[in-house]
């Protein structure tokens, strides 16, 4: 950030804290940026000619005396077509060795989309997954979070997200990333050969927690730019939004701020909701869709942030290791796609919820079975085949390595059924039985 001459430069500080300080100033405003002996900040609270700035990598060896030079302006980025196949810090400023985008200056974390402009998402996206496609079909303009443990792959799925869903740019919002994770979604996109389409936005652990609040809202602006100059179909990858809420905490913290529940900031579903409530399908076709990873602290979804997170977003996406066959599945009983039915069965084969009904039937009768065999109940036959059924299900259905089209994956449920099965148990249409079930068994 270059000081220009017109800038007013202020040399008293009044308070310090460990993320903030305090300047007498005028004529400055909210969000607006600054440079604080050198380091960058930002205006948090304003009261009368009192300025509360906080410093993103921390107030330390900043002296009472320190320069404080105002900007003039919140944080901007260049919008245009030059983002597309780069990689950012959370400044937009390039990480990639690349030259600093050209394009028209947006300011970062404006409002959301005027409702009037909303048109209802009717568009379906495909992942591949079919954990995701088959049970929890994706709409255009939707928000909707995975759920997943930390030690879990959710970044694996994020990465292979981004190269199968058909979507014309993807934008990427690194939160906190390591630099393990850093490099392999950086390798990831360069080895697909699908640089062309997607933009990142990073923060990396070795960058200060509290830069992590302006990774989202630049991989919002960038998405803004694409899906309404440009109208195009846009999917927002933000991970992870828990080291996202956990800096808003440490900003609220040291601002002596009263915490709320499970030490997060009141604001917390405010400042969630700003974000999700991007995600917005437009009338001219563009659209903005968001999935986000909130990662769960000892599996307990009733913490402030994914509980939070529940009541904005339209669903979730649960990952689960399933012991059976050893890999990571989108749980079909705690996963949820509120949209799904604006899409199933109208822009998929005719045949996808009852498919999508019948099997979730079935993988719940074999997790009753698996609880009679665990309590030293004899089993039936019919029990025996749902076991059976339930693990071919996860493991050619489920696994988030799973990467088969729509129709295929509604044929290899068909099969399924028809090979454990008989059409009295599985319980569909006749005419659905007459057209779809396989002439020969397995």
């Amino acid at each position: 950030m270059e000081t220009r001459a017109f800038q007013r430069i202020y040399t008293k500080i009044g308070q310090i804290t460990k993320a903030t300080c305090t300047v007498q100033a005028t004529g400055v405003g909210y969000e607006e940026l600054a440079m604080v002996a050198g380091k960058a900040a930002q205006v948090v609270k304003i009261i009368e000619d009192q300025v509360t700035l906080q410093v993103f990598t921390g107030t330390e060896g900043i002296p009472t005396n320190a320069e404080v030079v105002f900007m003039g302006k919140p944080p901007t980025l260049k919008v245009g077509e030059g983002l597309a196949g780069r990689f950012f810090n959370a400044y937009g400023q390039p990480i990639d060795d690349g030259p600093e985008p050209e394009g028209d200056e947006q300011e970062i974390g404006g409002p959301s989309v005027n409702p009037v402009k909303r048109e209802q998402p009717s568009e379906l996206i495909t992942t591949g997954i079919a954990g995701i496609d088959l049970n929890n079909t994706l709409v255009t303009g939707q928000k909707i979070p995975f759920f997943a443990d930390p030690d879990q792959p959710f970044n694996q799925v994020m990465a292979m997200v981004a190269m199968r869903a058909k979507a014309d740019k993807i934008i990427l919002g690194g939160i906190g990333l390591t630099n393990d994770d850093y490099l392999y979604f950086k390798n990831v996109f360069e080895n697909a050969g699908a640089l062309h389409r997607i933009i990142s936005f990073v923060n990396t652990t070795e960058d200060p927690p509290v830069e992590r609040l302006l990774v989202p809202d630049m991989a919002l602006t960038a998405a803004e730019y694409f899906a309404v100059e440009k109208n195009e179909k846009v999917l927002v990858l933000l991970t992870d939004m828990t080291l996202y809420a956990d800096a808003l905490s440490i900003v609220s913290n040291r601002m002596d701020q009263i915490p709320s529940k499970d030490s997060m900031p009141g604001s917390l579903y405010s400042d969630l909701a700003k974000l999700y409530e991007k995600a917005v399908q437009f009338e001219a076709g563009g659209s903005i869709t968001i999935i986000a990873v909130t990662t769960l602290s000892g599996g307990d979804i009733t913490h402030a942030i994914p509980d939070n997170t529940g009541y904005i977003t339209e669903g979730q996406l649960f990952l689960r290791r399933d012991t059976e066959i050893g890999k990571v599945i989108v749980d079909p009983f705690r996963s949820l796609s509120r949209l799904k039915q604006l899409v199933i069965g109208k822009k998929t084969r005719a045949d996808h919820p009852q498919v999508m009904n019948a099997a979730v039937r079935l993988y719940a009768d074999a997790a009753n079975a698996r609880t009679k065999l665990e309590n030293g109940f004899d089993l039936t036959d019919y029990d025996e085949r749902a076991l059976e059924f339930a693990k071919a299900y996860s493991e050619r259905l489920l696994a988030i390595d799973v990467n088969i089209g729509p129709e295929k994956m509604l044929d290899v449920a068909w099969e399924l059924f028809a090979k454990y099965f008989s059409q009295a148990e599985v319980g569909m249409k006749q005419e659905l039985m007459d057209k779809y079930w396989p002439d020969k068994e397995d």
